[in-house]
């Protein structure tokens, strides 16, 4: 059955996911692509699929729904119609597959395409084969457990010595990998892993309002301590060897992996403002400092980064006069103004990365000694992709349609498309990408599909992040600029702007928000609706709301307590209302240390404003939430109460960090509008709806 309404669309795609294909690997040889993609638009079950190159056929390699049609469900309690698989590994040939179903391995020969279960201890995560396709590591139960390719053998290699020990598990590598965080590394022999073990004994419980108190996390709060990491160079002959370094002055590990040159760590001070990248003595664990980089405000991680290339060459990024650079041994190889995204692959010593010359553009490049430096993408979008073997796989998602496109591009031959099966909306954009005021801020307007120039004033929407690590103003066609298009037809002028903090404008824009988060976001919403409404007097700047979840969630409820002259009604979903209510490695990176700065603490507390409320305002928060914890909202609401300011609360059980695209998408929606047109003065009955 077709969807008829944009809310149940995103409900029945997850948010235009579904039918895309992602998570590509090319073999060895360029002659095989790998991929995960369902059936349709709205399959749940992801399959894994290969396409030949030369024929440009598809076929699948694993199909849940199959594997498990007379089996459990899965270990999230998914049946067999919704299981899925979310993530694999593959040796270093690309010919040999694992990933986890069910609970269990499940392993695959790609030239047979059979799949096959292996009997293991159970629930698996992170199943990875050994780069010679030998064995299979994974972990299980806090353990690192190995178990060889053909079933046999299953064997820990590092298993916990405390209740609150994981071996396998490293959780501040995210913002240097690729794809998950990496907890343990292969030798390029298969003969040995470098592990990181993490100590949770000392992270303190989150609070969550309740009388019970603190429930379980994985995540240290600002101010508190952090997981304690080590990391370990686990043998399959049983051999255990320590790796050291100064654990004191570095305690959060971020990145970590095993080249031709031997295994490597990247560890990073509580500061962040010194980031070293460590050579690990395979015999012994000690460590020699092979690059460190120092900022006054916090060095940047980049995907991707540091690492070597074929030939041994230190593979870095520099930011120098306003731009990112990406550095060979120390040497800028790219130009002033080419803003370094990530490092998506190193194949011997060519290099494949993404850079912006434009914040709202991503294009793909390669940098080689020989080929120098070339741009591999051409035209609007976000582009990215994986090369090997002479295979290259571009990925496009720009204003076409949801998920992109992506195409796999071989030596000498024709450009052959992988089919995306993702739904077209219900709906069609009427948006406009702006550039505004002297800050040159990227924005985009958004009018009703029946509006006129000239017809009529229009109340405004704000609807932007606005703050650190996150663009909603790029050409890509995501759930979020079709969610603003439908906020627009409910009867306003929605904006979207990008300010000072976000991604793709060099390494001073994001550190204006140093100290301050709060402050220059605000300004530059401020700054943009007033030059958005000098180009368009349809703006009604008498009738201005504020909608937003998560940073921007907070920045909703700022809106209206600091400047009621400009906003006159906020809808707040999830915000960190109390920045010491959040993760260290996060907040602590923009805001230092409580202990040595309550000054800026005190200036983004949101509670402190309460008293201030004189503008209506609906606060939201899933109870399930393992981002923001909900604390931050109950306890604003309480201080809402205690200083007599009206305002809506809205809890939602069972509900994580995003709400849209579960069960409750259409009524959480609905309930916003309500709030936004009954405080702004819109008619509910309005042309076209």
């Amino acid at each position: 059955m077709a969807p008829t309404t944009l809310p149940e669309q995103l409900v029945r795609t997850r948010r235009f996911t579904r039918g895309v294909p992602e998570r590509f690997v090319v073999s060895a040889d360029g002659g095989t692509v790998l991929f995960l993609r369902g059936r349709t638009g709205d399959d749940p079950a992801e399959c894994l699929w290969a396409l030949d190159v030369g024929s440009g056929r598809e076929r699948i390699l694993a199909d849940p729904v199959r594997l498990l049609a007379n089996g459990p469900s899965d270990r999230r309690g998914r049946s067999p119609r919704t299981a899925a698989i979310e993530a694999y590994g593959t040796d270093r040939a690309a010919g040999l597959v694992a990933f986890a179903l069910a609970g269990a391995i499940w392993k695959l020969d790609v030239s047979k395409g059979e799949p096959r279960r292996l009997s293991v201890v159970g629930p698996v995560s992170d199943p990875r084969p050994d780069p010679t396709g030998r064995h299979i590591a994974y972990v299980s139960h806090g353990g690192l457990r190995v178990v060889k390719a053909d079933g046999s053998g299953d064997r820990a290699v590092a298993e916990p010595d405390a209740p609150d020990v994981e071996f396998g598990v490293a959780v501040h590598t995210t913002a240097t990998s690729l794809d998950d965080p990496r907890g343990y590394w292969w030798s390029p022999d298969g003969r040995r892993l470098l592990a990181a073990r993490t100590d949770f004994t000392k992270v303190r419980p989150w609070p969550t309002g309740e009388p019970a108190g603190g429930g379980p996390s994985r995540a240290a709060l600002v101010g508190t301590p952090n997981p304690d990491v080590t990391l370990w160079l686990a043998g399959l002959d049983g051999s255990l060897v320590q790796v050291s370094w100064d654990r004191v002055a570095f305690e959060y590990v971020v990145g970590g992996g095993w080249d031709a040159h031997g295994p490597w760590v990247t560890v990073q001070s509580r500061d962040q403002r010194t980031v070293r990248f460590l050579g690990i003595d395979p015999d012994d664990g000690r460590t020699t400092v092979l690059d460190e980089q120092n900022d006054a405000c916090w060095v940047q991680l980049v995907p991707g980064l540091p690492a070597r290339t074929g030939s041994g060459a230190l593979l870095a990024h520099r930011d120098v006069r306003g731009t990112r650079h990406l550095t060979l041994d120390g040497t800028p190889v790219t130009p002033e103004g080419l803003q370094l995204r990530s490092v998506l692959a190193i194949d011997g010593d060519d290099i494949l990365f993404t850079a912006s010359e434009d914040p709202t553009d991503t294009h793909l490049w390669s940098y080689g000694p020989k080929s120098g430096l070339r741009q591999l993408s051409s035209g609007p979008g976000l582009h990215s992709g994986v090369r090997r073997g002479g295979t290259l796989v571009r990925v496009t998602r720009n204003a076409e349609r949801p998920g992109g496109r992506a195409e796999v591009l071989s030596a000498g031959g024709a450009a052959v498309p992988v089919l995306s099966y993702a739904e077209r909306p219900v709906l069609d954009l009427h948006a406009q990408q702006l550039v505004l005021g002297p800050r040159q801020l990227r924005a985009r307007l958004h009018f009703p599909s029946w509006h006129r120039p000239g017809s009529g004033p229009l109340p405004v929407l704000v609807d932007s992040y606005g703050g650190a690590s996150r663009q909603r103003v790029t050409v890509e066609l995501d759930w979020r600029v079709l969610l603003a298009q439908w906020f627009a037809e409910q009867g306003f002028a929605v904006l979207t702007t990008d300010g000072r903090g976000t991604p793709g404008r060099g390494p001073d824009w994001e550190r204006e928000v140093y100290g301050d988060l709060f402050g220059p976001a605000l300004d530059d919403q401020v700054s943009a609706l007033h030059e958005a409404a000098r180009l368009h007097p349809d703006l009604d700047l008498g009738r201005v709301g504020f909608r937003g979840w998560s940073f921007s969630g907070a920045l909703a409820a700022l809106a209206v307590l600091r400047r009621p002259d400009v906003f006159h009604a906020a809808v707040s979903g999830a915000g960190v209302t109390d920045q010491r209510l959040y993760h260290a490695h996060w907040r602590e990176r923009f805001l230092g240390h409580p202990d040595a700065f309550p000054e800026r603490y005190e200036a983004c507390d949101l509670l402190l404003d309460a008293p201030r409320l004189a503008r209506p305002l609906l606060l939201m928060h899933g109870l399930a939430d393992d981002n923001v914890p909900p604390v931050n909202t109950l306890r604003f609401s309480q201080a809402l109460r205690a200083a007599g300011r009206p305002h809506e609360l809205l809890l939602l059980p069972g509900i994580g960090h995003q709400p849209i695209g579960s069960a409750v998408t259409e009524n959480l929606l609905n309930r916003q509008v309500r709030f936004l047109q009954g405080h702004l003065g819109v008619e509910t009955e309005l042309p076209g709806r």
